[in-house]
């Protein structure tokens, strides 16, 4: 059998890799002989790593889908399965949409075209969409209530500063330092909630210079028995951002993680590009990928739901307030931050839009 041979032009080549559905060629032994660059991102590889290599042992299906796409290829005929569940072995599992279509080159070679359209994407727009207008809703109301909380909050310090004049003796004023130092508290309290009041810095950063900062800042706090793992994408260009608001949101983030794991445990740190990928509603062509994965005990699933809110904490002693500020700056990025959790696996990954400074 002849070998497989890609003849699109080069317009052809670009357009179906930026088609978001992915897209799989194999050949009448089931061999891959093609992947578009979505399904690059599904099967988390590249064509030059799984070419000639037999698409069954790539995922995992059932039984009856494999019968399927098998008789498909053998009578010439479409193969449509919605909602099926598909394992790329060794990694993750999703749940997607195949459809399969016959292609017959010439009397000798015949080929399957597999489309596979994530159904967990339209899920994960409609949670983003959701967690956007969460964090829009809760920074609203707390603006709202810093304002109001603010002004009165003025006038008691001033007030207590005037008495502390009049106070004949320093036990008394003793008192009134503790009301100054206690609204002092409560301002910084609320221009922490509030987040930063200032546009970002933006300008082309290193996003693995930012990471190994963050790494080296956890390595100094570590007591030593903490392995910090990197998987790192080479190929990530340099991103359009703030690097100060990266450095804080990556370390609220890799901070949390050093305190799950209590000492002992594994911290990932995990870059990746990509392609076609929506976050919220707004559909971006390059979208840089950060993972931060510890292996600690998780976070609840009553928790789970509420993790960016301010002033909610599962951590003795916690105020509450780091997640969401993290979350506050990657999204006055055009950014969003998400949380999995499941014991022994924790992921926050963190979605910025690759551009550059022409794109403002």
């Amino acid at each position: 059998m002849k070998q497989y041979k890609a003849s699109k032009s080069c317009i052809e080549g670009k357009i179906l890799d930026n088609i978001a559905t992915s897209i799989v060629v194999v050949d009448d032994a089931f061999l891959i002989q093609e992947l578009n660059a979505a399904a690059e991102i599904l099967f988390s590889t590249s064509i030059k790593k799984v070419q000639r290599t037999c698409f069954f042992d790539l995922v995992n299906l059932s039984g009856i889908v494999i019968e399927q796409i098998q008789k498909s290829l053998e009578l010439d005929r479409p193969y449509t399965s919605r909602e099926t569940i598909l394992s790329v072995v060794g990694k993750q599992t999703h749940t997607v949409d195949i459809s399969v279509t016959p292609l017959v080159a010439d009397s000798q070679n015949r080929y399957l075209i597999i489309e596979l359209t994530e159904v967990d994407r339209h899920i994960r727009i409609a949670r983003e969409e959701a967690l956007l207008r969460q964090q829009t809703t809760t920074s609203n109301i707390i603006r709202g209530l810093a304002h109001e909380i603010k002004n009165p909050l003025g006038g008691l310090r001033g007030a207590a500063q005037l008495l502390e004049r009049e106070l004949p003796s320093d036990e008394l004023k003793e008192y009134t330092r503790i009301l100054i130092g206690e609204a002092d508290r409560l301002q910084s309290l609320i221009n922490r909630m509030t987040g930063p009041v200032s546009r970002p810095n933006l300008a082309m950063v290193n996003i693995h210079e930012i990471l190994q900062y963050v790494r080296q800042l956890l390595m100094a706090e570590d007591s030593g028995h903490v392995e910090f793992k990197t998987d790192y994408d080479p190929s990530i260009p340099l991103i359009y951002v703030d690097r100060d608001w990266m450095v804080q949101a990556i370390l609220n983030i890799a901070g949390n993680a050093l305190q799950a794991v209590n000492g002992e445990g594994t911290i990932s740190f995990v870059t990746r590009i990509m392609r076609n990928f929506t976050i919220g509603s707004e559909i971006y062509r390059l979208v840089l990928r950060i993972q931060v994965i510890d292996d600690g005990p998780g976070i609840s699933q009553e928790m789970l739901g509420t993790v960016f809110y301010p002033m909610i904490t599962g951590k003795e002693g916690g105020t509450g307030l780091g997640l969401s500020i993290a979350q506050t700056l990657i999204s006055q990025q055009k950014g969003l931050i998400e949380c999995t959790s499941e014991p022994g696996r924790t992921v926050f990954t963190v979605l910025i839009p690759i551009r550059n400074g022409d794109d403002e």
